[in-house]
């Protein structure tokens, strides 16, 4: 009978403590509600109150999740104050990429050869096997890294992972960079291998593709190649643009320190920046390419991820295209950082993303 009594006295308390814990919610939640009104009263700003976000419940793989929830990259903060120092960090980083080349060409079946092309570094990415649909057909590759990271073979991954999702071959262009090669050196480089490969190859079988600020170039040459009067792709894949190097958009503020790849613009990010444009305008549309005109662009497919710093960067490219009669597609991850469906080859999300681009170019490119 007392462990009866026990028993049921245990059950009062827990439940007396969840009514508690329930009240002290809701009261909590109805002064946030009043604090959070009284603060966002006037037309303009909109202020958020502090918050801890876990990793999204579903629809992330284990792979993606371990992702998601790491912690910021030690070098997100980073600010080189000359060349030198600029060169340690580029080339420290460049290690941890290169470390991990190898296991992925032979996880994906591609074979890697350098090359010039017009002068250029590049590196020809072919996999092992290719559709015939895919024979005549070649993409262009133009890495990302602030204009700052990925030189040499740390670029590869993306144009492996291009190659090997996709079965097409790929040029993968090593252009020049900071801090010895700011702007335009990078674009004169992607501009002069285009110039090489249009000659070579019919333009409607090729496609221009990269990440951040491989996208944001993909988008400039396509608008110097208008105004060059050279021919266009026949299609392109601007993943995560950096279509705006300024701090312009609304997920620089509101991925600001979500997104734990990025982090911030204020850090190694802006300062990059800066060193690549080197005096010139921000808003020059072959560094941001959101400032061109779009008329006549080849189809797009843009992929993003929800807590992408540049995920504005990605909306805002996708709508200006629209709206300039363009056909766009737009893919965005749930709970994704900064490029994140390409940093694990085995997240099923990575093969996804390649899977949707490489369709997409088969559904535009000529055979």
């Amino acid at each position: 009978m007392r462990k009866f009594q026990y028993a049921i006295l245990a059950i009062s308390i827990t439940l007396a403590l969840a009514a508690s814990a329930r009240a002290q919610s809701a009261a909590s939640y109805d002064e946030l509600a009043k604090s959070e009104a009284a603060a966002n009263a006037e037309n303009g700003k909109r202020v958020a109150p502090s918050k801890t976000m876990g990793n999204p419940p579903q629809e992330v793989s284990s792979e993606m999740e371990a992702l998601i929830g790491a912690p910021y990259p030690p070098h997100f903060n980073a600010d080189p104050k000359t060349p030198a120092e600029w060169k340690e960090l580029i080339e420290r980083r460049a290690k941890l990429s290169i470390a991990n080349v190898p296991a992925m060409k032979q996880k994906l079946g591609v074979k890697v050869e350098e090359t010039k092309i017009a002068g250029v570094h590049c590196f020809i990415v072919t996999p092992s096997k290719i559709p015939p649909e895919n024979r005549r057909r070649i993409l262009v590759h133009v890495h990302g890294g602030g204009y700052v990271f990925g030189p040499g073979e740390a670029a590869l991954p993306e144009a492996i992972m291009m190659a090997g999702f996709g079965g097409f071959k790929v040029i993968s262009v090593d252009y020049r960079m900071p801090p010895d090669f700011p702007y335009p050196a990078a674009m004169d480089d992607a501009m002069a291998v285009w110039k090489d490969v249009v000659k070579r190859h019919d333009h409607r079988r090729i496609a221009i593709f990269g990440t951040s600020t491989g996208g944001a170039m993909t988008l400039a040459m396509v608008l110097r190649a208008k105004d060059e009067k050279l021919p266009l792709p026949g299609a392109i894949a601007p993943g995560t643009p950096w279509s705006d190097i300024d701090k312009v958009g609304d997920s620089y503020a509101s991925n600001e320190w979500v997104d734990n790849v990025l982090v911030t613009w204020d850090g190694w990010l802006g300062r990059a920046a800066k060193l690549y444009a080197n005096g010139t305008d921000l808003k020059t549309p072959y560094i941001s390419p959101i400032y061109g005109d779009f008329k006549g662009f080849p189809p797009t497919i843009l992929t993003s991820g929800t807590r992408d710093l540049f995920l504005s960067n990605t909306v805002r490219t996708h709508r200006k295209l629209r709206r300039a009669g363009v056909v766009a597609d737009l893919n965005v991850y749930e709970g994704q950082s900064h490029a994140q469906y390409q940093f694990n080859v085995s997240a099923p999300e990575t093969k996804e993303a390649f899977t949707d681009i490489a369709k997409f170019f088969d559904k535009y490119l000529g055979e």
